[in-house]
């Protein structure tokens, strides 16, 4: 009875007691293991995951190369040294600003968990340690991450940027799920500022790489839902992205 009550505002729904009772029974038969380890998240942005200060200092590893010119927490996120397409030096960017040198992960998604555990934790090399700032559950996180979610986005993206999708799949996905945040035309939230305004259409058009990230795991510390989590293929994805090609920029 408590958790009919609980839900009470719920009778405009004509839902009754025997209803709620059904709906807890078929929720008890799902799995309770996560859809998404939250890696992706973390390759992201880890600090604002965690809820922690964002770091002022360079990542150890940072001095050792000299072509990218980002200071402070930039350097500390896993994004910035191995890419949006997880390729490092072999990918996107192994030229212009973002350029490191550093190699990407695609390669490591055969390695076994323990040799992963052992980059990020820096028994391998001590300027990798991230077990200083990520405990146990989020170290594995990014294990499953690097083993099971870096799928390759390289087949839809062409070098221009455009991406091969199917635009009009996009815009119902995108109507259906995206819009209630973003608006119909991509422009409710600003990720940028007045003066260089950034929208969905903008990260869609200026960097696919991060737009097929984003709709795959979503954005730190926002709700907003991950796309592999919901079952989106690349695919699905790729048809997103060209839709959201087809939005304003600015």
């Amino acid at each position: 009875a408590g958790i009919y009550l609980g839900f009470n505002d719920a009778k405009i729904n004509d839902w009754t007691q025997a209803d709620f009772v059904n709906f807890l029974a078929y929720a008890q038969t799902l799995s309770t293991e996560p859809a998404v380890s939250g890696g992706g998240l973390l390759y992201d942005k880890w600090w604002e995951v965690l809820g922690a200060d964002k770091p002022t200092t360079d990542q150890p590893l940072w001095k050792t190369q000299t072509t990218n010119t980002r200071t402070g927490a930039d350097t500390w996120r896993c994004k910035e040294c191995h890419g949006w397409d997880y390729k490092g030096k072999d990918g996107v960017y192994g030229s212009g600003s973002h350029q490191t040198g550093f190699p990407g992960i695609r390669d490591a998604a055969s390695m076994s968990s323990e040799d992963l555990t052992a980059w990020l934790t820096g028994a391998k090399n001590p300027d990798h340690d991230f077990s200083q700032v990520l405990d146990e559950v989020y170290i594995n996180a990014l294990v499953t991450f690097v083993q099971k979610e870096t799928l390759d986005s390289a087949a839809y993206i062409n070098a221009d940027k455009t991406v091969n999708g199917d635009a009009a799949r996009g815009k119902v996905k995108f109507e259906k799920t995206c819009a209630a945040c973003h608006g119909t035309d991509g422009k409710k939230i600003n990720f940028g500022d007045a003066a260089e305004p950034e929208y969905v259409g903008t990260v869609a058009a200026d960097n696919p790489w991060e737009f097929f990230h984003k709709v795959s795991f979503g954005q730190p510390a926002e709700p907003m839902p991950a796309g592999i989590g919901l079952g989106y293929t690349l695919e699905d994805r790729a048809n997103l992205a060209a839709y959201a090609q087809t939005l304003p920029t600015k």
